[in-house]
Order: C-alpha cells, then sequence, then structure tokens
C-alpha cells in the first residue's frame, strides 16, 4: 500500500496532542449531504471484538517475537484495566512508559507493515459487522469517517486504510528518520484526549461537532460522546449503558449472551499502546538479535 499519507499534530495550550492520519486509499466519498457531519469511532469492542492491540500482540507472538506466557500476562493485565477499573494515574504512568519502552528504535514502516499482515489475519475477522454497517451508512451520506484510538497514530490509520474509512485519530509518537524515538508527543489518546482531538479535527475540518456522531463501547469515552450532537453506545459496557439510558442516547448491542461476556477479555481501556508482554517480548527479540 502507498506509504504517503498526511498526518497533522496540534497542540494546545495546555499541552494536549491530538494526532490524526488521513487515509490517501480511501475511496471518494458520495455526494455530500451535509459537509459539517462527520462520525467518530471508537475501535476496542467498538468496531472490533476485543482490543486491537492485543491481536496485535497475538500475532507478534505468532511470529516468534514473545512467548505465550508473556502472552497471558497480558490478556490478564488487559482484563484488569477493564474489569476491576484500575484506570488511576499510576496505571496510566505505567501504560506510557511501557509504551516508550516499545517503540524506541523500531522504524514506523516495519509497525505498519506488521500492523497490515495481522489484520488479515486475526483483526478483520473481529470487525463487528453491525458497527461497520453503521460506518457505511456514513460514508454512503457523504459523511467522513475516524476511528479514534489510544493506539499510535500509523497503527490505527492501517485499521481505517483496511475499512476503507476516511481516517485515525491516535497517539502520536516521535518520529525521527522514520524510526520512534521513544517519546510520545504529548499525552496518550485515552478519554478527554478524545474529546479535545475531534474538538480539533473539527476545527480545522470545518465540521460542526453538533451535527457529528461518536460512537463508543466504554464510560472512559463519556467525554467524547458528550462533545456530539448523535452520541451512541455500542456493546455498552454497564457504567455506560447506564448513562446512554439517563440521557435517552441510542444504544446499538451487538453481542449475544455468554458470547458478550467472552469477547470483554481481553480488551483495553487505557493504554492502547504495546504494553505488558509486548513491551517485554519485544525487547527480548531485539537482544536475541543482538545475540544472533
Amino acid at each position: 500500500m502507498t506509504r504517503s499519507r498526511k498526518v497533522t499534530v496540534s497542540i494546545d495550550l495546555h499541552g494536549h496532542t491530538a494526532g490524526w492520519s488521513e487515509t490517501p486509499e480511501a475511496p471518494p466519498a458520495a455526494a455530500t449531504t451535509d459537509p459539517a457531519a462527520a462520525a467518530f469511532f471508537d475501535v476496542d469492542n467498538t468496531m472490533m471484538q476485543g482490543a486491537s492491540i492485543y491481536w496485535f500482540a497475538r500475532g507478534l507472538a505468532a511470529r516468534n517475537y514473545f512467548t505465550t506466557g508473556d502472552l497471558a500476562r497480558f490478556a490478564w493485565q488487559q482484563a484488569k484495566f477493564r474489569l476491576l477499573a484500575t484506570e488511576h494515574a499510576g496505571d496510566m504512568s505505567q501504560a506510557k512508559e511501557a509504551a516508550l519502552a516499545f517503540i524506541q528504535g523500531w522504524r514506523v514502516d516495519d509497525v505498519e507493515r506488521l500492523t497490515e499482515e495481522i489484520f488479515d489475519e486475526l483483526m478483520a475477522p473481529r470487525i463487528w459487522a453491525g458497527t461497520r454497517k453503521l460506518a457505511q451508512r456514513h460514508l454512503d451520506a457523504g459523511e467522513r469517517v475516524w476511528l479514534v484510538s489510544a493506539a499510535p497514530v500509523e497503527i490505527g490509520r492501517v485499521i481505517a486504510t483496511r475499512l476503507g474509512l476516511t481516517g485515525a485519530i491516535g497517539t502520536v509518537a516521535e518520529v525521527v528518520d522514520g524510526a520512534y524515538t521513544g517519546r510520545l508527543v504529548g499525552e496518550l489518546m485515552h478519554g478527554p484526549a478524545k474529546a479535545e482531538a475531534i474538538t480539533q479535527l473539527a476545527a480545522v475540518e470545518g465540521l460542526e461537532l453538533s451535527r457529528c456522531a461518536a460512537y463508543s463501547d466504554s464510560a472512559n469515552d463519556l467525554p467524547m460522546l458528550s462533545t456530539v450532537g448523535r452520541p451512541v453506545a455500542v456493546n455498552p459496557d454497564p457504567a455506560l449503558l447506564r448513562r446512554a439510558r439517563e440521557r435517552s442516547w441510542d444504544v446499538r448491542d451487538f453481542r449475544t449472551g455468554r458470547r458478550a461476556v467472552k469477547i470483554a477479555v481481553p480488551s483495553t481501556a487505557a493504554a492502547g499502546l504495546l504494553a505488558g508482554a509486548v513491551t517485554a517480548g519485544l525487547a527480548l527479540h531485539r537482544r536475541r538479535q543482538r545475540v544472533g
């Protein structure tokens, strides 16, 4: 696929960063019925069953970047984030440190290539057909559709390209000479940062947020959902479902019975970058390369 892309980074007075990437291979949009409208979709458990970062880790494990034991520990870490609601400042700090350890020295092209391969193998079969149809309705109406994820913006862009969407909003990692430096530009794209990012994007793209829609499964995305005029809870967690009912928001649930419980684990609520086992595994892989 074409490697050229437009990436825009904006930092506000408080140091918050919005990073977004367009997908140049996306098909031409239909005649725009409302040029001020767009849709924003969370990825994990909204567009995709489970966490994109977990499936990325699974793909790396299959390529011998780390062991199945490492993967099991990573899965537990992700489940703890989700089910025990351990997202506080300390956890976010640890997640950021893990992200920094992962990205240092890796080339952007390598991450994109691996993401393309792993998407086709593991992620594509787990795209929610119902959510994908919702996105397509926006595209058919001539509206732009963006993914919004805590994952690196390059990974989000690959997923958006594969789905034929407009682009992705994600965490921005500093890149020098085509390689990650190990530093993030701003903070993780999580919680209030998502709302700030789509607000910044709307200003650049001429969107009116009151005419825009947002879709998410998690109460962590209440700031983003509250920013737009058409919030939709998709496969909602209990906290989001309760809030959606209180506010008379639309609710879409594509899960059924026991399957709904299974797909919630593993998931990601905060880190969105390659934390835990991924970090350890890639470090081990680098050491093996040096020894070999």
